[in-house]
């Protein structure tokens, strides 16, 4: 299977770092092999500029970067979505890893 890597943003990359803990666990569990990290709204270009991602996922409090993420990323054909609401306070990693992976289809 092929690593895929998979970003995340929310406003400061504090608050999704549990989120990341448990969606690798969800990965893990599934024999999925994949690189998830988070990083601030304010990181994410340099990001873009160092390392292919495959999907990115923005965290409800960045939902108004939608449109403009999807922009900078539409060359290279990279999925983005904002994680729902309940997935992300619930700290669901199973729910958001399995998001993404319907994006990577």
């Amino acid at each position: 299977m092929v690593m895929k890597t998979i970003m995340l943003i929310c406003a400061a990359g504090m608050s999704t770092s549990l989120l990341v803990t448990k969606m690798e666990k969800a990965a893990w569990e599934k024999g999925i092999e994949a690189d998830i990290f988070a990083v601030s709204a304010m990181e994410a270009d340099a990001i873009f500029a160092q390392k292919k991602i495959d999907v990115l996922l923005l965290g409800p409090q960045v939902r108004f970067m939608l449109n403009e993420f999807q922009e900078k990323l539409s060359a290279q054909e990279v999925p983005v979505e904002v994680i729902p609401m309940v997935d992300y306070g619930m700290m669901n990693g199973e729910k958001v890893l399995e998001l993404a992976e319907s994006l990577m289809k």
